[in-house]
């Protein structure tokens, strides 16, 4: 008896040992975080100046990018919902609270939606190292406020407590989404192989101001979904199912899957509201993963072709193809790092010739001038032909008129007011005199043998 139960653990712990995504005990023995600071900075720069209620929304709902696209479309096609409707509308919609919030900021999900890739790598960012993502963000504001632009002004509140740097809406019915240029905002970035982007709303007007502020947006029905709030002391972002009740209190607020059972504390995660789309983050995918252990083992089973699955068919074609999904993913990303990678080393290559072609520029000085010069001085002297009327044969003649367009520079010290014909005929006229001798080569090969 004794011995089954240990042979049963063992199988188990061999088939969680095989169920574990590759490089998951090198991460738990120290490996640096999936994310890097660099990183960090370049996702939460454009957002780091929002207000707090704002940043709550978006940094929970990044983890859902599937359904920011779904809700800029609907924003998008539901313009002149409102009220009573709109509430109705999105009480249809399964997507988490805090996607339907944003229905309120169209052009905040439009960001989003369009920097898709950088959304889901924040919502990454934000599942694997909340409280990286939020120290992230006070040290951009601290670097803001030391740089003076981000004060107190008519649109927003800046609050310091404890060294925690708040932002809050001036007025709790209208909130204003500042607009700026992270790499001027936060002074000299820090990270220049890492720039941050920015987004301007459609029909903005650009301004002196290192900070400004597009319309005001009142708050809608929409907001009622606004239930996250910022907790920096903590590194995470709470929720209350009660909070905006007075803007909209027609919305389902019990039974939410990311909602603690007391209908507020920490946020929770939903995996079912991620749709399918994957992880990046080893340790997050596996935390959110709900197949047993078994399913897993047989999935890489039956994604290499084994029988004998404890899958039915159609969970194991499921398999296949949720394998075949990730594989088809993974190489998409290595080839866009490779991508990046050789973009990267072409831009070097440019780079350095031209840092070489300067200097030689430099090295040689002047001498770009006279090689112009000298080339059309060649031309005018090989169309005369004037050495062999001196007994110097067509070949010398050449030779002798090309040298002396070349050297005319040197020899003559003014050789850019005297035409190649010119030289001919003073050298015809003078019998080969000074004047032969002043023209350089020219003058040698038609009278300067006696």
């Amino acid at each position: 008896m004794m011995r089954q139960i240990i042979k049963q653990t063992h199988l188990w712990f061999m088939i969680v040992l095989l169920a574990m995504p590759p490089g998951t005990w090198a991460q738990q023995a120290g490996q640096p975080p999936a994310i890097k600071q660099e990183e960090l900075d370049q996702l939460l720069a454009p957002i780091a100046l929002y207000p707090d209620s704002l940043v709550a929304q978006i940094l929970m709902a990044s983890t859902y990018p599937l359904e920011i696209v779904q809700a800029d479309r609907f924003a998008k096609q539901n313009k002149n919902l409102k009220g009573d409707a709109l509430t109705k509308a999105l009480e249809q919609q399964t997507w988490d609270p805090s996607v339907k919030s944003l229905v309120n900021f169209p052009q905040v999900l439009t960001m989003m939606s369009e920097k898709l890739d950088l959304t889901q790598k924040l919502g990454d960012a934000f599942l694997a190292q909340q409280k990286a993502v939020m120290d992230t963000i006070q040290s951009l504001r601290a670097k803001a406020q030391a740089a003076g632009n981000l004060k107190t002004t008519k649109e927003q509140t800046v609050i310091v407590e404890q060294k925690i740097i708040k932002i809050e809406a001036a007025s709790p019915q209208v909130v204003y989404v500042p607009v700026y240029n992270p790499t001027v905002v936060y002074g000299v970035w820090a990270y220049p192989a890492y720039p941050p982007y920015y987004y301007y709303p459609p029909g903005y007007v650009a301004t002196t101001a290192a900070v400004s502020f597009a319309t005001g947006v009142a708050v809608g029905a929409a907001w009622g979904y606004a239930w996250g709030s910022t907790n920096y002391n903590s590194g995470n972002v709470n929720v209350n199912v009660n909070q905006n009740t007075t803007v909209n209190s027609n919305i389902t607020r019990t039974n939410i899957q990311t909602m603690p059972a007391s209908g507020q504390g920490q946020w929770q995660h939903s995996s079912t509201n991620r749709q399918g789309v994957p992880y990046s983050n080893p340790a997050v995918a596996q935390a959110y993963n709900q197949a047993s252990p078994t399913q897993k083992v047989d999935a890489r089973q039956a994604y290499r072709g084994y029988t004998g699955s404890a899958l039915t068919p159609a969970e194991q074609q499921q398999a296949q193809q949720t394998a075949q999904q990730a594989q088809q993913q993974q190489k998409a990303q290595q080839a866009q790092q490779t991508q990046q990678q050789q973009q990267t080393g072409q831009q070097a290559q440019q780079q350095q010739k031209a840092q070489q072609a300067q200097q030689t520029q430099q090295a040689r000085g002047g001498e770009q001038p006279r090689t112009s010069e000298a080339s059309g001085n060649r031309g005018s002297a090989g169309q005369s032909g004037g050495a062999s009327q001196f007994g110097g044969g067509a070949d010398r003649s050449g030779m002798g008129g090309s040298r002396g367009g070349a050297f005319q520079g040197v020899d003559g010290g003014g050789g850019s007011a005297r035409a190649s014909s010119q030289r001919g005929s003073a050298s015809r006229s003078s019998g080969g005199g000074g004047a032969a001798r002043s023209s350089g080569g020219g003058g040698r090969s038609g009278g300067g043998r006696r």
